[in-house]
């Protein structure tokens, strides 16, 4: 039995956009940890592998790994009837040869239910084995999406080179030739063994960030903090700068006055004034409150000058912006390949599941591209060509 629930439906479409134009029937694999993926192309050059998580589900319940044959496009078509906003519940019984499709409006009480029909498809699930890869770049989605798709206006194919002075993505075509270069921002770093979890590459990163930020911000809190630390653990340093003041008046003063009663000669009409402006502060202080009761106060201007002692949001922003448009290179030698650009401009699809594509190359090994997000990945692996300049 499966019982899978969606929080969103837009999640399912955007997984299966990403694979459509790739594959045409697949087995999505169920067991209790989710709900894998794993096809290749017609022309067995590229494989994409698909992993959502248990956790990606509001609800999700699978006694027995068991899997389910679908038609693609099918289920393409089916999931257009829902909204991305809609909870999607996928529904199959051992056995069953239907998968039951569940939509459920959120602002209306409207239920619809589909059923598709499963298909017995004999694959083969491939072992995807550890490869050590001699380069890592981590870049902008969009900003991969961009050229490719504009390099694939002048040819069929693209040299990606990887080195120090960058990634660069290079066409040559019967009537024009391009390239992009982008450098990376930050230091040159070894690569790992596989593909890290792209979220904790990118939390380190923007912790850093947020480290070198907040100094600014709480800096003078800080040492304000640090003085009045060191003046209660050194309680001597009270009474002298209290002496140094009292030196520069003239007359006797009483030490258990406060410090305002240092400038006047006698102590008599000091505790006079002392009321009157206490009676004047009073006097002051109600007429602040009855303006404000009566509505005469402006809080909203209070709290826009508050809020400029902190980080602007714009700043944030920015921030924000700079580290999406960062490339992140690292790399154990020169790297140097060649990739049929009708196959990248298809992954870079999947652009809109995260922010940020991670591509993995070495020598004579398939290209990775892998786009991480929070409850699972989407993995495309496409062989080199052999033989191109």
């Amino acid at each position: 039995m499966l019982e899978a629930k969606l929080n969103e439906a837009g999640l399912l479409k955007k997984l299966l956009d990403a694979i459509k134009e790739l594959v045409t029937d697949a087995n999505f694999e169920c067991n209790e940890e989710g709900i894998n993926l794993q096809a290749m192309d017609n022309s067995h050059v590229a494989l994409v592998s698909v992993q959502l998580s248990h956790t990606a589900f509001k609800k999700y319940r699978c006694d027995r790994p068991m899997p389910l044959g679908v038609n693609i496009g099918s289920l393409t078509k089916v999931l257009k009837c829902a909204k991305d906003d809609d909870i999607c519940t996928l529904k199959s019984a051992d056995d069953a040869d239907v998968l039951n499709l569940v939509y459920e409006a959120k602002n209306t009480d409207r239920i619809a239910e589909y059923e598709l029909k499963l298909m017995d498809i004999d694959s083969d699930t491939l072992g995807i084995p550890d490869t050590d890869y001699e380069a890592r770049v981590v870049m902008s989605s969009s900003e991969f999406a961009r050229i490719v798709r504009d390099l694939s206006q002048l040819g069929e194919s693209v040299r990606i080179d990887v080195s120090k002075e960058g990634v660069r993505f290079a066409s040559d075509g019967e009537a024009a030739n391009g390239n992009v270069l982008l450098k990376g921002n930050g230091p040159i770093g070894k690569v790992t063994a596989g593909p890290a979890n792209l979220t904790q590459a990118e939390g380190s990163g923007e912790g850093e960030e947020d480290e070198d930020v907040k100094p600014e911000v709480v800096d003078d809190d800080d040492e304000t903090k640090e003085e009045d630390d060191e003046d209660s653990g050194k309680k001597k340093k009270i009474p002298k700068k209290a002496k140094v003041k009292k030196e520069k008046t003239d007359g006797d003063v009483d030490m258990d006055e406060d410090g305002d009663e240092e400038y006047e000669d006698d102590g008599e009409p000091e505790v006079e004034k002392d009321e009157d402006e206490d009676e004047d502060e009073e006097s002051s202080d109600s007429k602040k409150r009855k303006k404000k009761a009566n509505g005469t106060a402006k809080p909203v201007k209070k709290a826009k000058t508050s809020k400029g002692k902190g980080k602007r949001k714009s700043d944030d922003d920015d921030e924000d912006k700079e580290a999406v448009d960062s490339v992140v290179i690292e790399m154990n030698s020169h790297v140097s390949l060649t990739f049929s650009l009708k196959y990248l401009v298809n992954f870079s699809k999947t652009s809109n599941m995260h922010n940020r594509v991670q591509l993995y190359m070495s020598n004579e090994v398939p290209l990775l591209v892998s786009y991480d997000f929070g409850p699972g990945h989407v993995r495309y692996y496409l062989a080199p060509k052999i033989g191109d300049d």
